[in-house]
């Protein structure tokens, strides 16, 4: 089954626990409307391409912890866009959470996901004790404090905002679980993938940035032009659109130099270089090519 597939529906069968009967209607439904339609589910996919590397022996497992991962971004951009912090109309194409619900629904909302992570990684990685105990640290470190995107929310209320700990927290922190993630789920030592996650998630922070200053919110789903509204710090705004698009490049090239020694390492490599293209949205692929 192909990677998207599977990733779909163990996040199908984990809303469908969350939304059983009994569960308060508004927060059932907006758990849903949350989670579908997703992105391109990059880091979901990056775990799933990293445990397939290993030798993925257990894909129940690995594709929980891909579905885990997932939760804990959509969690995070339902409390982005919240009006505490980026006052978001849109995510996806659609009305922002707290929008379609309301603030006091979509703060539960992203709760609940963050909760549902670590429900799924249970329900499915229980088998093996061992793996199931590494894989809920790795993630509660990319979920948490002083690291994960907990902190990373809390960076942009701080006067004075170091780009490299705002981004490798806010943004970095779950591109690194899904690398280390991958490999505890397959039974892989986890902590050599971290430097491939980091690169790639600051890779992608930067394709971000330039998406916020070249975009129109119609190509890339949100608001564009929020960091300049907001006054958050923005890579393509310090280094120009040309700087910001070789160092998106530089570390796309430092990522893949990154991977471990593995026996997926020749087709990983192919992957993380095609994913890296749909960091960027095809008006500004259409300038690298």
């Amino acid at each position: 089954m192909e990677s998207g597939q599977r990733i779909e529906m163990a996040l199908d069968r984990a809303v469908a626990h969350a939304e059983a009967p009994g569960a308060p209607p508004l927060l059932a439904e907006a758990l849903r409307y949350a989670v579908f339609p997703g992105g391109h589910r990059i880091r979901p996919r990056l775990c799933l391409s990293v445990a397939r590397a290993c030798g993925d022996d257990d894909p129940a497992g690995s594709v929980a912890a891909a579905a885990a991962i997932e939760f804990l971004h959509c969690a995070s951009l339902v409390h982005d866009d919240l009006p505490c912090f980026d006052d978001a109309p849109m995510r996806r194409q659609k009305p922002s959470v707290h929008v379609a619900f309301g603030e006091p629904i979509a703060v539960l909302t992203g709760d609940a996901l963050i909760v549902l992570a670590f429900e799924t990684l249970a329900r499915s990685v229980g088998r093996h004790p061992a793996r199931l105990g590494r894989l809920v640290g790795l993630l509660g470190r990319a979920a948490g404090s002083p690291s994960g995107i907990a902190a990373g929310q809390a960076w942009e209320s701080e006067a004075h905002i170091s780009l490299s700990d705002y981004q490798q927290a806010k943004t970095g922190a779950l591109f690194a679980a899904a690398t280390v993630a991958g490999a505890a789920a397959a039974g892989a030592e986890p902590e050599p993938w971290r430097r491939l996650g980091e690169c790639l998630g600051e890779a992608y922070q930067v394709a971000d940035d330039l998406r916020d200053v070249a975009c129109r919110q119609e190509e890339i789903g949100k608001p564009a032009g929020r960091d300049a509204t907001l006054g958050r710090p923005n890579a393509a705004a310090l280094l120009g659109t040309g700087g910001a698009m070789e160092r998106l490049s530089r570390l796309t090239r430092e990522a893949v130099a990154a991977i471990p020694a593995c026996p997926g390492a020749a087709a990983l490599t192919a992957e993380i270089e095609a994913q890296a293209r749909l960091f960027l949205p095809a008006s500004l692929r259409a300038v690298v090519a």
